[in-house]
């Protein structure tokens, strides 16, 4: 097991100055670059743990949701992120702190950063970064470009499905899109999928706004878009469909069934999150399979660069997505 000794020999300074960088001492004088190589070196010695014993009990990170519990179980891609931070905070033996939908009034407890999960408007980014300097924000397109980011690849996803759903021979595509709006304003969020979808299409000569509705990301939402659309564009009706999130999907499979429009004989179904519910419907939906649970696990490791090495540009870290066939497409 690597000792201080082991480290002030790798970095040729004395263990004294080791061991006052690994305690974040106040009062010392040192570079830093010789600061960021006893960091780096304590990590390729494998003393991190050790690092992490001294600190964790005054280690606090503050889990800020922009949904409310209720609205977090009832859309489970925001859910499981939550559920990757959590577990990486929990392995580390770190300390945190939920905070549901709640930005107004600051924790009354000491908190060193914050993993800021969903949409938020930009008077409550800057509020946030009023309780902390340390914040990374997950699933936000349009972070403070102070803070940390993770994000998944929208535009690569979305370009997936385009690209399957014109591999195999359809150009009527149209999709059923999500609408937010951050909670307490009126600002609606843009959302990523649409704007790749739309702009992949113009650009293939194949964008018709017709086919594109938009709604909540609820079940019932996706139910009436594709009600709506069956009964607006009837024989116009595009072969195939890619809807924001699954949820969506599930709605829009049930309206096409009760039109008795066969899928994916006659329209093709694609999804988005890959839900626990994705494979049991019947048919079974294809899907975008987001790695929601790293996007958690990523925030985390961000954290740790910043309150451990002390990094102060920010990153944004963009994970890829990948596509899941199932029998709703083809």
């Amino acid at each position: 097991m690597a000792t201080i000794k082991d480290i002030a020999d790798h970095v040729n300074v004395s263990i004294a100055t080791v061991s006052r960088v690994l305690n974040d001492d106040p009062t010392l004088s040192v570079n830093p670059e010789t600061k960021q190589r006893i960091f780096d070196t304590a990590e390729l010695l494998d003393y991190k743990k050790h690092i992490q014993k001294k600190t964790k009990q005054r280690m606090r990170i503050a889990i800020v949701h922009w949904y409310t519990e209720t609205e977090e179980l009832n859309d489970l891609y925001y859910y499981s992120i939550r559920l990757g931070v959590e577990k990486k905070l929990e392995n580390d033996q770190y300390e945190y702190i939920r905070l549901f939908q709640n930005v107004d009034k600051k924790p009354n407890v000491t908190i060193n950063g914050i993993i800021a999960i969903g949409k938020f408007s930009h008077r409550q980014m800057e509020q946030l970064k009023d309780w902390s300097s340390n914040i990374c924000f997950v699933d936000n397109m349009h972070a403070l470009s102070s803070c940390d980011a993770v994000i998944a690849d929208f535009n690569q996803a979305t370009t997936s499905v385009l690209s399957h759903f014109m591999e195999q021979g359809h150009s009527g595509i149209g999709m059923l899109a999500g609408e937010e709006k951050v909670p307490g304003t009126s600002e609606v969020l843009r959302d990523p999928r649409y704007e790749s979808f739309r702009d992949y299409m113009r650009a293939k000569g194949l964008f018709n706004k017709k086919y594109c509705f938009k709604g909540a990301f609820t079940v019932g939402s996706g139910y009436d878009m594709m009600d709506s659309a069956i009964r607006m564009l009837e024989d116009d009706l595009p072969t195939a469909f890619f809807c924001a999130n699954d949820t969506i999907a599930v709605g829009a499979l049930r309206a096409l069934h009760e039109h008795e429009i066969s899928v994916p004989k006659r329209v093709s179904i694609i999804g988005f999150n890959d839900s626990s519910v994705a494979k049991y419907v019947s048919p079974s939906l294809s899907t975008v399979r987001v790695y929601t649970e790293m996007m958690g696990e990523t925030a985390v490791s961000l954290m740790k660069e910043r309150l451990f090495q002390q990094r102060t540009v920010s990153k944004t870290v963009t994970l890829g997505t990948e596509l899941v066939y199932r029998e709703s497409s083809r």
